[in-house]
C-alpha cells in the first residue's frame, strides 16, 4: 500500500526572475504537498499523484520534474486534447502574491469524468485532496469523488485528508463552495483548514470560533493553520500556540500552507505524535517561504 494518494490539478509556474527573465516550474497545491511530503517521509513508501495532463511538451516536462522528485505516476491520465494549466506568479517587497491564470481548458478539469476513473485510484494509508481539487471538476464528477471517498472513510480503508483552499474564483458560487466543503469536513478523517478560508466561508468571528467549530468532531488529526501565527489543534491546549516561531526570512509565501501539509503528512506517516506533526509542518513552510517558488530546488 502506497503512503499517501494526491489528487489535484498541477500547472505550469512562469515567475519573473531578478534580472527580468522569465523561470518556468510546476506546482499547484496538491502536487506541492505531494512533492514536501515525498522529500520528508524518509522511507521506502511512495507518494502517488493522480491528475489529468496533456501530451504537449510542459506536461511532459512536468512529467520528468514529478519523476525526479520520486512521485508515483502511474495513476496519471494524459489528455490528447488539452494541455496542463498555466499560471504567473509575482511577488511584492513582503513576498505577497499576485497571480495570473490559463486554466479554463486544462485537462484537469476532466478529472473523474467518468465512474471508471475512481477505481483507478490506488489504495493508501491516506487519500488527499483540497477545495481546489473540487472547485475545478464538473459537478457531477465532484459528486461521484466524494461519494467514493466518504465509502473509503467509512470503511477504514484510508484515512482521507482535507484542505478546504478556498479560491472564490474557481467556484460557481459561494453558496456551492460553502456546502461542498461542509459536506467534505463530514467526510474528512484529517482536516487542514485556514482560519482565513473558513471566516471568509462560515462567518467565525475569530480564531478561537473556528477552533470550537473544528473541536465538536473527533477526528484522526486536526490542523488549524494560522500564518505566521503557528497552527492550532483542537486536541491540543490553545497555549500551544507558542511553541510556533515565525519565519525568520519570508522571500515567498506561495506554497506556505501546501508545504506546512506536505511536513505535517510525512511526520503523521511516520508515526508522530500530534504536537509533532505540527512543528513539523511548521518547519516546512517557514523554510518554504524563505526560498521563490512553490517547490524549492534544494
Amino acid at each position: 500500500m502506497r503512503a499517501m494518494v494526491s489528487i489535484g490539478e498541477v500547472m505550469a509556474e512562469i515567475r519573473q526572475s531578478p534580472e527580468s527573465n522569465f523561470d518556468i516550474g510546476f506546482a499547484g497545491d496538491t502536487f506541492n504537498t505531494a512533492v514536501y511530503c515525498q522529500r520528508l517521509l524518509n522511507t521506502d513508501e511512495r507518494v502517488t499523484y493522480v491528475t489529468r495532463v496533456g501530451k504537449d511538451p510542459l506536461s511532459m516536462a512536468w512529467k520528468r520534474f514529478a519523476s525526479h522528485e520520486g512521485l508515483d505516476l502511474s495513476s496519471v491520465s494524459y489528455d490528447e486534447s488539452a494541455n496542463i494549466g498555466i499560471y504567473s506568479v509575482s511577488t511584492d517587497e513582503a513576498g505577497e502574491r499576485s497571480f495570473n491564470y490559463w486554466r479554463n481548458q486544462s485537462a484537469a478539469r476532466k478529472l473523474f469524468d467518468t465512474a471508471e476513473n475512481l477505481a483507478s485510484i490506488p489504495a493508501a494509508r491516506i487519500t488527499y485532496l483540497s477545495g481546489i481539487t473540487l472547485a475545478i471538476m464538473a459537478p457531477k464528477a465532484r459528486a461521484s469523488l466524494m461519494n467514493h471517498l466518504a465509502k473509503l472513510s467509512k470503511s477504514s480503508e484510508t484515512h482521507v485528508a482535507f484542505d478546504s483552499n478556498y479560491r472564490p474564483a474557481l467556484w460557481e458560487s459561494k453558496d456551492v463552495a460553502k456546502t461542498v466543503i461542509e459536506e467534505m469536513w463530514s467526510i474528512a478523517d484529517i482536516a487542514f483548514p485556514s482560519i482565513d478560508d473558513e471566516q471568509n466561508l462560515f462567518g467565525d468571528t475569530d480564531d478561537y470560533a473556528v477552533v470550537e467549530r473544528f473541536a465538536k468532531k473527533t477526528w484522526v488529526a486536526c490542523a488549524i493553520k494560522r500564518g505566521d501565527q503557528g497552527p492550532i489543534s483542537p486536541s491540543l491546549k490553545f497555549s500551544d500556540k507558542d511553541k510556533f516561531l515565525p519565519a525568520e526570512k519570508v522571500v515567498d509565501t506561495t506554497a506556505a500552507g501546501d508545504s506546512f501539509n506536505g511536513g505535517y503528512l510525512a511526520a503523521f506517516l511516520t508515526g508522530q505524535d500530534e504536537l509533532q506533526c505540527l512543528q513539523a509542518g511548521h518547519a516546512c513552510a517557514s523554510y518554504v517561504v524563505g526560498v521563490p517558488g512553490a517547490i524549492s530546488l534544494s
